[in-house]
């Protein structure tokens, strides 16, 4: 046994962990349960509360009551300090953190420990923003002497839903700028994995927070979600997953028209021109899709090559796929873990099947991983399709797996016109060594964020979000915060 398997043993060992309401660690009102399975092995980590309106009714009532309670006699400072003091948990933790999410949703514990960084660093700016909140004092044009200015101040109850393929820094991205404006938190993980968020509020327990700032509901998204969604005592909605749910959460915001931001769904373009260097753009551009076994939004699943190098270049992203590491997360040589769930698995399976089925040309992967080491798991190789056209599946929907579609290309004009021709708009990348080629294709592709030579870069002092149907709203930087917070002017008359 590895000292990781020998830690997951004592993380998690098959009982059941409430989730927290107003500082209190409850059952949920029905006492119904979900397992959390670890898709590596199919093994039993956890049980965790179903959660149903009711449990969402008490969770937005302790939020409302520490929204205009104790939480909002803390000054910015104040606010600062405990964001400080969570990061600090969060680093003294983070092992225990990573190998939650590796077990919870199968990620890589090399990559999971990688991610320190990213989520360390959005903590304390969040923090430094805390102190940086301010409005303006505006030169008006009405008779006398008047003064006008302008004052931000939260928005009050934040509903926030995430995801399974990132838990940790799917739930910072959410409760960061929440606490640094001063707003409270009804957080609904996903059901497929919500060990580590519980962890996460625990942790912000110890560091401090108080109680009914941050509560977890866990349950499904047909129950407690949609509950939460459409809940009238909520005043924002923040919601990462798939555009057809975030339409239905859209839809459900109506009814107190409750702000909404919605980071969804994404087909994004990958551009290798003719002048690129391939060396670096072969690994690069093969984990725009590979890593965390595809199942990322910003996933570079369409890779367009130009023709004069795109047979080369399609093989040796084939060749990189079929070099990759294929196992349990928790061995630290693991490149490509498990997909997140049984249900998952035979989805990616149906665009495995259908590629062939509409003339496109298998050159690696294209089938489950079986055999020793892989038993009750949900392991797919990576896979790369060549002779793929514009209207295939491959190229059209979002699969949210390990498959690239390999489409060549003859004029930069071209290119960008096929690269655009999607609802999505989430992200894209070029790969060229001309300045103003890469100049040309980052200002014309309709996405929210643009790599060049690069891929996956994300900072927390950067916005990030989408375009069209990949949502609106932005993650990231000094616009995230304004996402939280509400502008008041203030008239004055001094005569």
């Amino acid at each position: 046994m590895t000292d990781w398997q020998a830690r997951a043993a004592a993380l998690y060992d098959g009982g059941f962990r409430p989730m927290v309401i107003g500082g209190k660690w409850v059952p949920g009102e029905t006492g119904a349960v979900i397992e959390a399975c670890n898709p590596a092995t199919g093994a039993l980590l956890a049980t965790v509360p179903r959660g149903t309106a009711a449990d969402v009714d008490a969770a937005v009532a302790a939020a409302r009551a520490a929204f205009e309670g104790p939480w909002a006699r803390f000054t910015p400072f104040e606010r600062q300090n405990l964001l400080l003091r969570i990061a600090e948990k969060f680093e003294q933790n983070w092992e225990t953190l990573c190998l939650s999410d590796t077990l919870d949703m199968g990620m890589p514990i090399a990559r999971t420990l990688a991610n320190s960084r990213r989520v360390l660093g959005m903590l304390r700016f969040y923090a430094g923003q805390a102190v940086a909140i301010h409005g303006h004092t505006i030169p008006n044009s009405f008779p006398g002497e008047i003064l006008s200015q302008t004052v931000k101040e939260p928005v009050g109850v934040v509903g926030a839903i995430i995801p399974w393929n990132a838990p940790i820094a799917g739930s910072v991205w959410k409760i960061g700028p929440a606490l640094a404006t001063g707003c409270t938190v009804v957080l609904k993980p996903s059901e497929e994995a919500s060990l580590t968020v519980l962890l996460i509020a625990k942790l912000m327990q110890e560091a401090g927070l108080p109680d009914g700032v941050l509560n977890i509901v866990t349950g499904t998204g047909s129950e407690a979600g949609a509950a939460l969604a459409a809940h009238p005592g909520v005043d924002k909605i923040v919601f990462t997953g798939s555009t057809a749910t975030g339409q239905a959460i859209a839809r459900a915001a109506t009814g107190n028209l409750k702000r909404v931001s919605l980071e969804l769904g994404g087909k994004s373009p990958v551009i290798v021109c003719r002048d690129a260097d391939i060396d670096k753009a072969v690994p690069v551009a093969a984990m725009a899709v590979f890593a965390n076994s595809g199942q990322i939004c910003i996933a570079g699943s369409r890779l367009f090559v130009a023709r004069e190098i795109h047979d080369e270049f399609t093989a040796r992203v084939a060749e990189f796929a079929r070099g990759l590491r294929i196992g349990n997360g928790l061995a630290p040589e693991t490149e490509l873990g498990p997909i997140i769930s049984a249900r998952q698995a035979e989805r990616v399976e149906g665009f495995l099947r259908a590629g062939p089925e509409e003339g496109a040309h298998l050159l690696t992967g294209g089938a489950r991983v079986t055999g020793a080491g892989y038993d009750g798991g949900h392991f797919i190789a990576p896979t790369v399709f060549g002779g793929v056209t514009d209207g295939m599946r491959l190229a059209r929907e979002e699969i949210f797996g390990p498959v690239i579609s390999a489409l060549p290309f003859d004029t930069l004009e071209e290119v960008v016109a096929r690269a655009n021709a999607t609802p999505y708009g989430l992200a894209a990348g070029v790969f060229t060594t001309h300045l103003g080629t890469a100049h040309k294709l980052s200002r014309r592709l309709k996405a929210g964020s643009v790599w060049v030579n690069m891929y996956h870069a994300i900072d927390p002092a950067v916005p990030f979000g989408g375009v069209k149907m990949s949502g609106y709203g932005r993650e990231g930087g000094a616009e995230h915060l304004d996402e939280y917070l509400d502008t008041k002017a203030i008239w004055i008359n001094t005569d």
